[in-house]
C-alpha cells in the first residue's frame, strides 16, 4: 500500500492525540522544545531556541510535501498539553516498511506513560491499517535514554551503523538500528496495551 501522504492521518486514544504538524504549530510546540537545551542533542536538527524549531517545522513540511516524510505533532491529553514531535520517514511503499524518527518529547512528558501510548498508535497504524511488514527506529549510539525507550516499547536491535550521520555540531554519529516485524507484532502490542491498561488508561483507534 502506498503511503496516503494526502491524507490528515488523527491517531488517538484516551491520553493521546496524535496529528498532521501544521505551520502554525510553533507556539504550541514551543515551550516543550525549549525546556531544556540538550532534548534533542542527540538529533541532527537541533529545536532549542524559536527559530530553530520553526526551520524545523518548515523542513518537516517541505518534507511532507516532497512525500519523504509525514510529521506529527503529540498532544498529550492528561497534561491538556503538546508534548511533542514524531514522524514516519524512510517510507517505501513497495517494500512495505518505514521507519518511526524525528521523534522528540519534552521533558515533562518523559517517563509518564505518554511515549507509550504514542508508539501503541503509530505501530498500530503501520501494522493494522497500513499492512505493512518492517518497521525501522534508529538512535544515536550514545543516546541511552532514546536506546531503552525503544527497547521497551518493543525495538530489536539489528546493529550498528560507524559514522553513519553528522551532527549539528559536526560530530559523526555511529547510529543504532532496531525494527519490528510483521511477525512480531501480535507479541509486541500485547505488551504494549497492557502497559497501558496497568497505567489505568483504555486504548483504541
Amino acid at each position: 500500500m502506498e503511503f496516503p501522504f494526502e491524507q490528515e492521518i488523527i491517531l488517538q486514544n484516551d491520553r493521546s492525540l496524535i496529528r498532521p504538524l501544521q505551520a502554525d504549530d510553533l507556539e504550541n510546540l514551543l515551550p516543550a522544545a525549549t525546556a531544556n537545551k540538550n532534548l534533542a542533542q542527540y538529533s541532527p536538527a537541533p529545536i532549542y531556541s524559536k527559530d530553530l524549531l520553526q526551520q524545523y517545522i518548515e523542513t518537516a513540511l517541505q518534507e511532507r510535501k516532497n512525500k519523504l516524510r509525514y510529521p506529527f505533532i503529540l498532544f498529550d491529553k492528561k497534561a491538556n498539553a503538546y508534548g511533542g514531535s514524531s514522524s514516519y520517514m524512510n517510507i517505501s511503499g513497495k517494500d512495505k516498511r518505514l521507519e518511526i524518527g524525528n521523534t522528540w518529547i519534552g521533558p515533562a512528558f518523559q517517563r509518564t506513560g505518554f511515549n507509550r501510548n504514542n508508539k501503541y498508535l503509530m505501530f498500530s497504524f503501520v501494522f493494522d491499517q497500513l499492512k505493512y511488514e518492517r518497521l525501522e527506529l534508529k538512535t544515536d549510539e550514545r543516546n541511552q535514554q532514546s536506546r531503552t525507550a525503544i527497547e521497551k516499547v518493543g525495538g530489536k536491535l539489528e546493529g550498528i551503523f560507524r559514522s553513519h550521520m553528522v551532527m549539528a555540531d559536526g560530530f559523526r554519529r555511529n547510529t543504532v538500528y532496531y525494527s519490528i516485524l510483521r511477525s512480531e507484532w501480535q507479541e509486541v502490542k500485547n505488551k504494549l496495551k497492557a502497559g497501558i491498561y496497568e497505567s489505568g488508561l483504555t486504548a483504541r483507534l
